[in-house]
């Protein structure tokens, strides 16, 4: 019979991810063509996903590294 004990089972839900270097900047440069991407979107298709120009040009001026969380890999 297999089992884990409750000590096992809480260390190995908080044992931190690691992503590899590749996978993050991998990750980054998919944020930054995003972003050239969202640069591109006239206004009927910013209209589409809910966004106005200035906001857009705001969320494309932010740097790779500023991204939400629930945008990285892992999360």
């Amino acid at each position: 019979m297999t089992f884990l004990s409750r000590h096992d089972a809480r260390s190995a839900s908080r044992a931190p991810r690691r992503t590899s270097l590749f996978a993050t900047l991998m990750r980054l440069i998919e944020i930054h063509r995003s972003r050239l991407a969202l640069r591109r979107l006239d206004a009927r298709l910013l209209d589409d996903i809910g966004l106005n120009e200035s906001e857009a040009a705001a969320e494309a001026r932010r740097r790779v590294w500023d991204a939400p969380d629930h945008w990285r890999a892992g999360r």
